[in-house]
């Protein structure tokens, strides 16, 4: 009967393992990733922040009163309390299942090595790889958007650039599940770059009332259905996912305004924050409900927050070389860290990976394997040590068994009164060990071989592991990195300095800062979450120096960990500063001689079924002839306007006459919401939209549907303005034009400081009475016609 048993599950994984596609049928999972094939983002299509003011819009504000502006706010803070709760209630679902599945493989392999350690190490391999193949084949069979770590994906979608797949409700169950399996199933990465892409997804979804393909949704939920409105839910989504990795709020607030977001609001600030403050409050709660022995393995290591608040107290003046040297070894480390990165990665994109899911499957069971090996026979290899004396005040026991929260591990020792100092980081969870090395009062705990062997291996496998096809974090692998060589240095500074108020743990946490800051490059938000998760404010300037000094010397050899990344999906990302050559060029130089698509105000159906056949752009000027048969540009419309219009049909006219934009039944046929396209979608394509040979005959008035107020440039303004202007607006259009004949009015301060409707209205009534125009209305020029059209990865 076992013999049937054992059969009929090899059965079912060859069955299983014929259903993964291969190199051929495989196609599909980079489409799905929404990963841009080509390096210049041309098949790239930018997000709609602007406000599109068309009549659909102008009457839906018109309706609007005072009430149901504060119903609006209310919805956003409710909104902005949920996505707190949610983000915290995931990252705790995350971080028990991962305590408990590690505390489980820990438990069942210290039982199994007391009779063989060969058996012992055959069962940690296993689970760890069973754990790794569960989170792989979740990915590539089921969310492939839920690959890495997600924060390029996140930045690139609020500086403007919609790539399909990563907010969708399979990336958030891939990604949730999947961080389980590969952060539990022992590889070098971490589960707080996840975080942050969950708590973007958790945002996104609430935003547009759940997902539509799986049957989840409420109308209730369905207020802020624009791009607009979902950059704020998103961003509130990101700062929640780092105050729910690290426990640090404010680190949260600061992550989101320094790192993913490329405008700011104060009214936002708000939100955002009180967001991160939920978090919090939720992390909290659960910790303390796990103190009670109600979370299984789960224990004083499960949520990150490293207390090193009785460490080192002071500091001298002649400490400051050693730490500055830790600021030089992070840059150094971190910027070969991302050069590695990215030519492993790009091999992979390039070449193995597009060989299928099989490949994939097949690798990330290989580093889990490389990883057990490491792990589990490396200490093996080293001697162990004799226990020091126990001091009743530290609270700290020697030995430990692996996978014990604490420091000295008996592993592979024999006497009882030993520990394996290789053991204490190798056989632990990564929250453990970065505890253990950041912990107080254990000087000369660690020899310098163990943690320069450390170094050397984990460096590797974070490497190597770093692009596999598993959710992976890279904040926690850093922090191990980092925390190793600071401890080695301090181990210098101990020796040589000899005094007694040196911590070795004090350099572990700027090793750590040092190379987060060499990688990543962030500066105020990290400094302000390693003070959060270490609960010591008396570092806070030697944090500042090591960062300054790791991401000046970073800086000089390549971007950042994220950037690079994004460069390398085809993340067309706008940084906060122009290239240093687009001084020396116009608007008109960055247009190109590409000819610009233009449309009639009234036009014939088959010919914008031909244009949107004929180019992939987003963008269409609309061009209208006065009396006197002069062009003139009256506004932009977009190709998913477009397609709403060609779908419901029932804007077509039969004569091409011009129709009044404010007269009859017309003004109610759309509602704004219809224009809306689905999150992380690729909405409405035009081979999906059938017309019969009547409907290619009748013509559509397009005035109704376009932008009237498109933003404007004259064709010789610099092209470093014309960057400045397009980022910090989020557009996706930009006309450029040529110099204009003259100037209806000027705008200053004064006239935009108005108070309240009472002095507008005043305001307008006197220039009426005489015959001119209100002030504050003046700003327009005349349009001519265009001299090119710059747009933002259409």
């Amino acid at each position: 009967m076992l013999s049937n048993h054992f059969q009929n599950g090899v059965e079912t994984v060859r069955h299983a393992w014929s259903r993964i596609p291969n190199s051929e049928e495989s196609q599909f999972v980079d489409d799905a990733v929404g990963l841009v094939r080509k390096s210049d983002g041309s098949s790239v299509e930018s997000l709609d922040y602007e406000v599109i003011e068309n009549f659909a819009y102008r009457e839906e504000q018109a309706r609007r009163g005072k009430l149901y502006v504060s119903y609006l706010l209310v919805v956003k803070w409710l909104f902005a309390l949920l996505i707190g709760i949610g983000t915290g209630l995931a990252a705790v679902f995350i971080n028990l299942s991962v305590e408990n599945f590690a505390g489980w493989k820990f438990s069942l392999t210290f039982s199994i090595i007391q009779k063989s350690y060969i058996a012992g190490f055959l069962l940690y391999a296993l689970i760890n790889l069973v754990l790794v193949f569960s989170s792989v084949y979740i990915v590539t069979q089921f969310a492939p958007a839920a690959a890495g770590s997600g924060i390029p994906e996140i930045k690139g979608y609020l500086n403007g650039v919609d790539i399909h797949g990563i907010l969708l409700l399979r990336t958030l169950i891939g990604k949730i599940f999947g961080s389980i399996g590969s952060v539990g199933g022992g590889l070098a990465l971490g589960k707080e770059g996840p975080l942050v892409h969950t708590g973007a997804c958790i945002a996104s979804l609430l935003g547009q009332g759940g997902s539509t393909k799986y049957h989840i949704n409420s109308r209730w939920f369905q207020v802020f259905r624009s791009d607009r409105d979902r950059r704020d839910l998103v961003t509130c989504g990101c700062a929640a996912g780092v105050a729910a990795a690290f426990r640090a709020p404010v680190g949260g607030v600061l992550f989101a305004l320094e790192e993913v977001t490329s405008w700011w609001r104060s009214q936002l600030m708000w939100r955002v924050f009180f967001t991160s403050a939920i978090v919090a409050v939720v992390v909290r709660t659960a910790m303390g409900w796990c103190k009670n022995g109600n979370c299984g393995h789960f224990g004083s290591g499960g949520f990150i927050i490293w207390d090193i608040s009785d460490g080192q107290e002071d500091y001298s003046f002649a400490e400051l070389l050693p730490m500055a040297i830790i600021g030089v070894i992070g840059g150094l480390l971190g910027a070969l860290f991302n050069q590695l990165t990215l030519y492993i990665s790009s091999w992979r994109r390039n070449h193995l990976h597009k060989k299928g899911s099989r490949v994939k499957i097949i690798e990330a069971c290989l580093v889990s394997l490389l990883t057990s090996i490491i792990s589990f026979c490396l200490p093996l290899l080293r001697e162990c040590s004799p226990c020091p004396e126990s001091d009743p005040t530290s609270g700290i026991e020697c030995p430990r068994p692996p996978g014990m929260y604490g420091n000295y591990v008996n592993f592979f020792c024999s006497s009882d009164k030993e520990y394996n100092d290789l053991a204490t980081i190798f056989f632990n969870t990564q929250d453990d060990a970065i505890r253990n090395l950041f912990s107080a009062k254990t000087i000369h705990e660690y020899s310098s071989q163990s943690l320069l062997t450390f170094l050397v291996m984990f460096y590797s496998l974070a490497v190597l592991t770093f692009g596999t096809a598993v959710p992976a974090g890279q904040f926690v692998p850093g922090i191990m990195i980092g925390s190793t060589y600071g401890r080695l240095v301090g181990m210098f500074v101990v020796k040589y300095y000899k005094k007694l108020n040196i911590e070795e743990g004090t350099y572990a946490l700027l090793g750590a800062a040092s190379f987060l800051g060499g990688s990543m490059r962030m500066t105020v938000s990290l400094c302000v979450i390693m003070v959060e998760i270490t609960n010591n404010l008396k570092l806070l300037p030697l944090i500042m120096l090591v960062l300054l000094i790791s991401k000046a010397v970073g800086d000089a050899f390549n971007e950042g960990l994220y950037e690079e990344q994004a460069r390398l999906r085809g993340i067309p990302l706008l940084e906060s500063r122009p290239k240093y050559e687009m001084r020396n060029m116009t608007a008109k130089e960055a247009c190109g001689s590409g000819r610009v698509i233009s449309l009639p105000r009234v036009v014939k159906v088959s010919d914008v079924v031909s244009i949107l056949r004929s180019n992939k752009h987003n963008g269409f000027p609309v061009i209208d002839h006065t009396r006197s048969g002069e062009s003139l540009v009256i506004g932009l419309v977009l190709r998913s306007h477009l397609l709403v219009i060609l779908q419901s049909k029932v804007d077509f006219q039969h004569s091409p006459l011009l129709s009044d934009p404010r007269g009859g039944d017309r003004s109610i046929r759309h509602d704004s919401h219809e224009f809306a396209k689905p999150v992380s979608s690729k909405g409405i394509c035009i081979d999906d939209i059938h017309l019969s040979p009547d409907d290619l005959e009748m013509y559509i008035d397009l005035a109704p549907f376009l932008n009237p107020s498109p933003y404007i440039v004259p064709e010789d303004m610099s092209l470093t303005k014309v960057y400045n202007l397009f980022r910090q607006l989020g557009l996706r259009h930009l006309f450029v034009v040529p110099r204009p004949s003259r100037v209806l009015g000027l705008i200053t301060r004064k006239d935009l400081m108005i108070e309240d409707t009472e002095n507008v209205n005043t305001l307008e009534l006197q220039n009426r009475h005489h015959n001119k125009r209100p002030t504050t209305r003046n700003s327009d020029v005349e349009r001519p016609l265009l001299n090119g059209l710059l747009v933002g990865s259409e």
